[in-house]
């Protein structure tokens, strides 16, 4: 069985990748327009799914993410 603590650490990053680099844009807006570029999250691990977020913003904004 996977961690459930894993999800905290998955949901406090993707809080602050939103509000860091994202600010302006909805919840909702992210979301569709992260998956359109990147298609079907069914099957990636969180800490996988993070990478895939930190580089479509970075592709996005033209900003390093940390």
């Amino acid at each position: 069985m996977r961690n459930p603590e894993r999800l905290d650490v998955f949901y406090e990053e993707l809080k602050r990748l939103h509000k860091e680099y994202l600010p302006d844009w909805r919840f909702g807006q992210f979301i569709f327009n992260l998956m359109a570029e990147t298609g079907d999250p069914f099957f990636y691990e969180e800490d996988a799914m993070l990478e895939v977020i930190k580089k479509y913003i970075a592709d996005t904004t033209g900003k390093e993410v940390k």
